[in-house]
């Protein structure tokens, strides 16, 4: 695995405690009097609760309580995102296999554990339906009668629901004649493209503490991505007020989208509420794949193409199974339709995406929301295009990309970086193709793909930074820390902005009680709009010491300078007035500190940071793969990715980033999937769902990260990290066309479809 050679980056200064098992998770966390919940979950896709037997869980040596739906019936206990149609735990009826019906909080997990077994759930079976199409059939059972739908509550925009039918997000975006587009076309193409429900599978599974008394209101320990949204969902519930609903959020053990927005908080406070003693839920894996997963989608394509392979129109349906409940989904349904454009020139579009219940596990937020979905289609049917005029793909992409500065829609901020650049560098790291005695006998054969997705990005962030007496600095912001190293980056954008050593700023762990107001971890956002929200409090707070060292030295600010442990005079001798002599003799006392504000709204550097996008993230990528015929596995032997990422605060951190989402692409692409059959999902488990492993990683790969300073944050840097997971799969799949002829439209490919598709090409 290749890195660039300039990787002049400081160590991850938690990479020793992550290591050496000194890093504090919320499993880590204990809290006095702490009680233990385990969660009875539906073993039905869809059914009434016509009653529920918890006498015997009750009488179990340890149990402290056992709570249904009845015991939150006098809070405002349905609540959502987009729609408040997610009821704080089963009510009247269940929904999918793996809705929790019954809590059991216990002094330990053995006994909460033991209490399941003896909880006795009598059930009305209901028709139950799996499939996204299927359940816009007339005859689908109705998951939801009525929708509620809340306009801006947290996301920007409302969900668009279909009364009467399982559709809760119906999307559309037109622009030009595509009608006379398509009548006047020399080719005409349409394809569908299925992806899968895939599971987040982060290393730490979903965890809450919860504590409440009604004098303090809540305090929570959450393993969250969006702590206001935990505020936020919580006053909806129970009416405290969110100077009382206090979230911290330790490290968090990976969260790919899966742990964004709201998840288990709003049950275990509803336990904590009730009990008025602190409650742990802590999931096994096997718990977190029933708890969320990436909505999976059918999406159509129809492009119309002129004599000279100009990209004239396209039609976009895309068709996504959202699960029993709405979460993030609207989002995500948008995005996709957006996605699919791809980094293209049309002359008209049409776009349509819709989002329908199913009794499956609800889908989310997953790194680039709807993108996967899209690029694995569009980037697809590119290749079958080319093949089909007789084009090299690389050629015919070529003329087709959108230059910097162009429009992929037309409403939308154009587009920031150079797509042609970053495509010729993937071939231009490819190099010669390997001979097959160099590839030991075996055929070989190349893909390529590129993407633009647009991050659903709100400029809303505030840090509050504080220089104390002894010249060490603390920078609270609620960016929470999920591996992606963000507490490292905002630390050297503190030090930088202050010019002191990287060893004098400490990052804080997020608390709502201490840092101030952010929208929430993800969409490629912390390193721009915190970071920016960080310069902002630096600068707030330079400004006040330079003006106490003025004041203190008996000379004007602009003469004065800040180095590296204090102030010196610009033109003097280079004599270092230190933070705390300057601050002793403006305040008459060895003490106090120095506090600086930063905040980044829409209006921030003049007014730019309102379009949509707030900056446009991009990937391209090649791969060199080998195929055995005789089992139909691929073998990724090479693989470039490219991004154009402004500029690299943290050079290995955002090398990480980009070959981590690579391998999640790879996943998907390769072998992820999670499968239902008689509305039960049969692979929601360590041992049935495969994921990739280190054997699975190419021989070698290429990370190419190309700093042009265009972005809008910090340095010019543009949000990264999620790119480089779009066009992994298609990638791939060019490759397996390319190289064998054959054309495989739906995702994972798994051996036994490539197999299978080999066979049928055979005759």
């Amino acid at each position: 695995m290749s890195r660039s050679p300039d990787t002049a980056a400081t160590p991850r200064r938690d990479a020793l405690e992550k290591v050496s098992g000194q890093a504090e998770f919320i499993s880590d966390v204990t809290v006095p009097g702490m009680l233990h919940a385990r969660l009875l979950r539906s073993s039905m896709p869809h059914a009434l609760i016509r009653g529920i037997d918890c006498a015997a869980a009750r009488a179990v040596p340890g149990v402290v309580a056992v709570l249904t739906g009845a015991d939150f019936a006098t809070l405002n206990h349905h609540w959502g995102l987009f729609l408040r149609d997610r009821p704080l735990i089963a009510v009247d009826r269940v929904r999918y296999v793996g809705e929790p019906v019954v809590a059991v909080i216990a002094e330990d997990e053995y006994s909460a554990e033991e209490a399941l077994e003896a909880i006795v759930v009598d059930y009305e079976e209901l028709p139950y339906v799996t499939d996204a199409e299927a359940a816009l059939l007339p005859d689908a059972p109705l998951l939801h009668p009525q929708h509620e739908t809340l306009k801006d509550f947290y996301f920007k925009g409302e969900a668009k629901p279909l009364a009467g039918s399982n559709a809760f997000q119906n999307f559309a975006y037109e622009h030009g004649d595509v009608d006379a587009a398509f009548a006047a076309a020399d080719h005409v193409y349409e394809d569908s493209f299925d992806f899968p429900m895939v599971f987040h599978y982060a290393m730490e599974p979903h965890c809450a503490i919860a504590d409440y008394d009604p004098r303090h209101g809540f305090t929570l320990w959450s393993c969250g991505q969006s702590p206001s949204a935990v505020q936020k969902v919580l006053n909806g519930i129970f009416g405290t007020p969110l100077s009382k609903i206090r979230v911290i959020v330790p490290y968090v053990g990976g969260g790919f989208g899966g742990k964004a927005s709201v998840k288990l908080d709003p049950l275990v406070a509803g336990m904590a509420w009730k009990l008025q003693r602190p409650v742990r839920l802590c999931l096994s894996i096997s718990e977190s794949m029933l708890t969320c997963r990436r909505l999976n989608a059918k999406v159509t394509l129809r492009t119309a193409v002129g004599p000279d392979g100009i990209l004239l129109a396209k039609a976009v349906r895309v068709l996504m199974n959202g699960g029993a409940y709405a979460d993030t989904g609207p989002a995500v349904a948008i995005k996709a339709a957006n996605r699919a454009i791809g980094p293209y020139r049309f002359g008209a579009l049409r776009l349509e995406a819709q989002a329908v219940y199913t009794n499956t596990v609800p889908g989310a937020a997953f790194r680039s929301i709807g993108g996967p979905q899209a690029v694995w289609a569009t980037e697809s049917q590119m290749d079958r295009i080319a093949a089909d005029l007789g084009l090299d793909a690389l050629d015919f992409r070529y003329r087709n990309l959108l230059a910097r500065g162009e429009y992929v829609r037309p409403d939308l901020r154009p587009i920031d970086v150079d797509m042609a650049e970053a495509l010729g560098q993937v071939s231009q790291s490819l190099g010669p193709m390997l001979q097959p005695a160099e590839a030991a006998g075996r055929k070989r054969a190349r893909g390529v793909a590129v993407a633009a997705s647009d991050p659903g990005i709100l400029p809303l962030a505030s840090a509050l930074l504080r220089i104390q007496i002894d010249g060490s600095v603390i920078v609270y912001a609620n960016s929470v820390e999920i591996g992606q190293g963000v507490r490292q980056v905002l630390a050297q954008l503190a030090a930088e902005a202050l010019n002191q050593p990287l060893d004098a700023v400490t990052v804080a762990t997020p608390d709502t009680l201490a840092a101030p107001f952010d929208w929430g971890t993800g969409a490629s956002r912390s390193t721009v709009v915190m970071g920016l929200a960080v310069q902002a409090a630096a600068a707030d707070a330079a400004a006040k010491l330079l003006d106490y060292a003025a004041l203190a030295l008996e000379t004007a600010v602009e003469n004065l300078r800040l180095v590296p442990g204090g102030v010196c005079r610009v033109a003097g001798d280079g004599t270092v007035f230190s933070i705390r002599t300057i601050l002793h003799k403006a305040f008459g006392v060895d003490s106090g500190d120095i506090t600086g504000l930063g905040s980044i709204t829409p209006q921030s550097k003049g007014g730019s940071l309102v379009q949509a996008p707030l900056f446009w993230e991009t990937a391209a990528a090649g791969c060199e793969i080998e195929l055995d015929e005789d089992t139909g596995a691929i073998a990724v032997k090479r693989y470039v990715s490219v991004a154009d990422i402004g500029k690299a605060i943290n050079r290995v951190a955002a090398e990480g980033q980009d070959e981590g989402a690579v391998m999640q692409g790879l996943g998907h692409g390769l072998c992820e999937a999670l499968h239902y059959e008689d509305g039960q999902p049969v692979n929601a488990s360590l041992i049935d769902y495969k994921v990739p492993d280190i054997e699975d990683v190419p021989e070698e790969f290429h990370t190419i990260l190309i700093e042009s300073g265009t972005g809008p944050g910090p340095g010019g840097a543009r949000g990264m990290g999620e790119g480089a997971i779009l066009p992994a799969a298609p990638a791939i799949a060019n490759a397996l066309a390319k190289g064998w002829g054959i054309r495989v439209t739906s995702l994972p490919l798994t051996p036994e479809k490539v197999w299978a598709a080999l066979q049928q090409k055979k005759g």
